[in-house]
């Protein structure tokens, strides 16, 4: 049995100025989560058009389970117009009212949720009132060993001190960037230099592990008192859309192989900087990335 993972959240279709990529974290993460050598499926919900076949289609060719992908016959498949500064970093602009939107708790995804080994999940899917319920309800009856991977993920306005808090009382593993620290330290009253600021985060809210991405400047991890550093890595950079997913499906699987804090910040920063260096947000990763292909949860046990 490979390490099962699952996104939840949103999948729509990013509208690059190159044309349109597969989007949306939860269904990053889990395409990335496959190519590195998991079992992967995506929870989401399409409209019944042209662009929500296109995104089944695409996602089975990238080896995701789409058995828990909800159906809607009123909202559209959701899509995200995005720019590109000069140095590649995205802004988007989300569609509202999506499919994704109105996600539903079904006895399908409860299914799926409680056999994972690891659920990651944001912010933005849970915009709505009926999404935030039901990935709220999911994640509260996933395994209790089972991994809760809070990727922030903040877009637009789409987020409040509340629903953050929420999510993270329901996740053990919290992933954040730079960007999303100052906010995070103004909502929960931290303070001093981002060591001290994620340490307390794990301690407010008893996380496992805290993950601050820094872009170029690398990544900076803690855990039970303990911490990880690792500086950036040298990369040429297409676009950076899809690279922190990536990093999260690598942290994630390092966790569940039970690989040690340094192992897992320096493989989640080598393939978040191979993403970076090509286009779009899951271009297919080169073997020596694929780390988990080999792994189980029998092989780790």
């Amino acid at each position: 049995m490979k390490l099962k993972v699952i996104g939840i959240g949103e999948v729509l279709w990013d509208l690059l100025p190159a044309g349109r990529q597969l989007g949306g974290a939860p269904a990053n993460f889990s395409v990335h989560a496959k190519r590195l050598g998991a079992q992967a499926q995506l929870i989401s919900r399409l409209g019944r058009d042209d662009l929500g076949h296109a995104i089944l289609e695409r996602l089975i060719e990238m080896g995701v389970d789409v058995a828990a992908i909800q159906s809607d016959d009123q909202a559209p498949t959701g899509t995200a117009s995005v720019e590109l500064n000069q140095g590649g970093v995205p802004h988007f602009v989300i569609q509202e009212n999506v499919a994704w939107d109105h996600l539903s708790m079904t006895e399908k995804a409860r299914t799926v949720v409680q056999a994972a080994d690891a659920i990651c999940f944001g912010t933005l899917a849970q915009r709505h009132e009926s999404s935030r319920v039901a990935i709220q309800s999911l994640i509260a009856v996933a395994r209790p060993d089972a991994l809760k991977v809070f990727d922030v993920n903040l877009r637009q306005n789409f987020f409040s001190r509340e629903l953050i808090k929420t999510s993270l009382k329901l996740a053990n593993i919290l992933k954040l960037n730079d960007e999303e620290l100052p906010v995070l330290a103004k909502f929960f009253g931290l303070t001093g230099e981002p060591e001290e600021q994620i340490a307390e985060l794990a301690q407010q809210f008893d996380l496992k592990l805290v993950a601050l991405t820094c872009g170029a400047r690398g990544s900076l991890f803690y855990s039970r008192g303990d911490y990880s550093r690792v500086p950036g890595l040298p990369a040429k950079v297409v676009d950076t859309v899809g690279a922190g997913d990536a990093f999260t499906a690598t942290l994630t699987l390092g966790v569940l192989a039970g690989w040690d804090l340094d192992r897992i910040n320096r493989s989640a920063s080598e393939v978040a900087a191979y993403v970076v260096s090509q286009p779009g947000a899951t271009p297919c990763l080169p073997e020596q990335l694929r780390f988990f292909e080999a792994f189980s949860l029998n092989a780790v046990a």
